[in-house]
């Protein structure tokens, strides 16, 4: 090469250079990168494109003459894909074509035709930078065969000078739009999380939308959970008053392809998207062009944020990314404004609960304080809301630590306690209470919660109920014990006839019923209170469940049902109250037996299961009791639930298990809905085994023998 025209090169690149590097923003490097190739290669229009570094188009200029043209982002993807400069791309090589028409690599387009402007040539080049292929560079001329290989040396020079001017100036343009987001994001951060009110929540996210974006109206919805519809919540700006209210159907418009996809789209012309449907337009707003981002909390989509026509008639390119973060915010804020809704409701509705409470209500702190009390407890205690506030817990009723823990450990370990007490009023009177307390969080603090319940009535009727079963021992009883003596007398009286001695068993075994259930009912009352079992002697286990199932046996033939003893062999003594005992095995018997169907299978059968107790059972094939029941089944005076199951007074269970335990045994049950119950019971073994006699006295059985020392 001469030395003047290598002398005229250097200076040329040398004003290259310095074009584009007195300059750091992108879209300046490009235009003044363009126009220096016009001017010095020639040609009538010229572009490039700036890729990213995964070969993305982020960003282009083009050229035509001296004025700067507008691009789509259709257009600059079309180029990259399929046109020469896509070619470029992939093979990261120069490009001279002559005659545009002739070339399959040139993407042509309406202009191109013959009654247009017809073929071209053109030149294209790469710009790289550090091994890395930062843009593509055009130049085009207008006329066929214009540009030769010298023209796409200079061409290719001037790219090389300028490659890494244009990759700072892209880094830049990136760093300057990161901190730009950022900034927004952080400013909307600050804005949208100071306060958790919905409205006010709202309305600073719609601010903090048309400030970042500069955009005539913004609009929030929300999804209703109940329909999955898109309900506008709240808008800003032009036109906006229109928009709260408006309601979207489920999956329709932009706005239901986002809430799909779970992701933000820009809208630049919003009557050309073919997603664009009547669902998005808003009655007094003309929408030219809109950005939807998703509303996302926990991963989450529950709305949308939209922003509708850019004041400077386009989006910028970091919208999306601006909307994107602040939906994030937004979904953030709402949640937590949600929540904080829906725990002053419910501070709201225990507040209207404590107070209209028909039971006395007292909060107290970890050392028995009294902090609130509802108007109940002020009635019941006789004391003034302020007096009460004045005193502890232990003031106003006998605290059972052994329930409560001391210094309250078990209620500070979750834990409920329930026990009876009474309540000291300010009168000096007392009211029997039943007493619930547990841990809560009352007005923001922790704190105990106790309930005194006036259990006044249930403890009347309970006197009532002793009055009674008194009223049977003593007016009962006797007359029975009379009864039974008669009939075993008119038993040695009557002649042999078979009518006669069917009706006189029946009379003898309907008395025996009413006597063990009168004995029943007065062990109950002995047991419960506290007295000890003293009537107690050893006897074979085996010869109590014969006598049992003999005296159930009419019982059983009347319903059809078939009684089965697999106890056998050998099992050592038991040291129980043979009588008791007795009545026992009877009334698990005799409940297997009203509880199962007609021609139905009811077993007895004993183990032993230790050196110490033997393990009895009875089994029906009966319905079975429902896990809810199973809890109760031991309580007094309850019964099973349901209009087929039998009658009675509910006290035959509630005897087992406290004669039972009274022996040191236990009594518990296994039941399956639809495939029968079996109760199970431990009594325990005599010390020292004999041989006892056995005999018949008034219906019950009694053991003659000496007891083990």
């Amino acid at each position: 090469m001469p030395e003047d025209r290598s002398h005229s090169l250097l200076e040329l690149l040398i004003n290259v250079s310095r074009e584009v590097a007195t300059a750091l923003d992108l879209r300046t490097v490009l235009q003044r990168l363009l126009y220096a190739a016009m001017q010095h290669v020639g040609g009538e229009r010229s572009s490039i494109i700036v890729l990213d570094d995964l070969g993305k188009p982020v960003d282009a200029t083009i050229v035509y003459g001296k004025q700067l043209h507008e691009h789509t982002t259709q257009q600059l993807r079309d180029t990259v894909e399929r046109g020469l400069a896509g070619w470029v791309v992939q093979y990261r090589k120069s490009a001279l074509v002559p005659d545009t028409s002739k070339d399959e690599r040139w993407l042509r387009r309406a202009d191109d035709s013959v009654d247009r402007s017809g073929a071209k040539s053109a030149i294209c080049v790469p710009l790289m930078a550090r091994d890395r292929l930062v843009g593509v560079l055009t130049l085009v001329h207008s006329v066929p065969n214009a540009f030769n290989e010298e023209h796409l040396n200079l061409m290719q020079a001037i790219a090389d000078q300028a490659s890494v001017a244009v990759l700072n100036a892209r880094l830049y343009n990136e760093s300057q739009r990161t901190a730009r987001v950022m900034t927004a994001l952080a400013e909307g951060a600050a804005a949208i999380n100071s306060s958790l009110e919905m409205t006010d929540v709202w309305r600073r996210v719609l601010n903090q939308t048309m400030q970042a974006l500069q955009v005539e109206t913004v609009a929030l919805a929300l999804i209703d959970v109940v329909s999955n519809d898109l309900i506008f919540q709240a808008a800003a700006g032009s036109n906006s008053d229109t928009i709260p209210g408006r309601r979207i159907l489920s999956g329709q418009g932009l706005a239901g392809l986002v809430i799909r996809n779970g992701r933000g789209l820009v809208v630049p012309a919003v009557k050309l998207d073919s997603h664009y449907s009547e669902a998005d337009r808003f009655g007094g707003i003309e929408m030219r062009a809109v950005v939807i981002a998703p509303i996302q909390s926990q991963g989450k989509v529950i709305g949308v944020l939209m922003a509708i026509n850019p004041i400077s008639g386009a989006f910028d390119p970091d919208a999306l990314l601006v909307m994107t973060g602040l939906g994030s915010l937004a979904g953030t804020t709402i949640q937590n404004a949600q929540f904080l809704e829906r725990l002053q409701k419910a501070h709201q509705r225990y507040r209207e609960l404590f107070e209209d409470s028909v039971d006395p209500i007292l909060i107290t702190d970890w050392e028995g304080k009294v902090l609130e009390a509802n108007r109940q407890a002020v009635v019941l205690s006789g004391y003034s809301n302020e007096t009460l506030r004045a005193m502890s817990i232990d003031q106003l009723h006998e605290v059972k630590w052994n329930k409560t823990g001391l210094n309250f450990e078990a209620l500070k370990r979750d834990e409920k306690c329930s026990y009876e007490s009474v309540l000291h009023q300010q009168n000096e009177g007392k009211m029997p209470v039943e007493v619930h307390a547990h841990r809560v969080e009352f007005e923001e603090t922790d704190s105990v919660q106790w309930i005194l319940r006036d259990i006044t009535e249930r403890k009347e009727l309970d006197a009532l109920r002793d009055d009674m079963i008194a009223m049977i021992y003593h007016d009962i009883r006797s007359p029975l014990g009379n009864i039974v003596s008669s009939l075993e007398m008119m038993n040695t009286m009557i002649p042999e006839d078979e009518t006669l001695q069917t009706m006189l068993n029946i009379a003898r075994n309907s008395t025996g019923r009413i006597q063990r259930l009168v004995n029943s009912l007065l062990d109950i009352n002995r047991l419960e209170a506290g007295q000890q079992i003293l009537d107690q002697h050893s006897i074979d286990p085996l010869l109590l469940i014969r006598e049992s199932l003999k005296d159930v046996q009419p019982s059983a033939s009347g319903r059809q049902q078939k009684l089965e003893n697999t106890a056998f062999g050998v099992l050592p003594l038991i040291w129980v109250d043979v009588d008791m005992i007795h009545r026992v095995f009877i009334n698990l018997l005799e409940n297997a037996i009203k509880y199962t169907q007609v021609n139905g299978q009811v077993e007895i059968g004993a183990q032993t299961t230790s050196g110490t107790s033997v393990k009895f059972w009875v089994r029906d094939n009966g319905p079975g009791i429902s896990a809810a029941d199973r809890d109760r089944i031991f309580d007094k005076f309850t019964r099973l639930r349901g209009k087929n199951n039998p009658s009675g007074l509910g006290v035959g269970l509630a005897f087992c298990k406290l004669a039972v335990q009274g022996h040191g045994g236990q009594i518990w049950i296994e039941s399956e809905l639809g495939k029968g119950t079996t109760f199970w019971l431990t009594l325990p073994v005599a010390q020292k085994r004999e041989t006892g006699q056995l005999k018949r006295q008034t219906g019950r059985l009694v053991m003659k023998e000496d007891r083990p020392s």
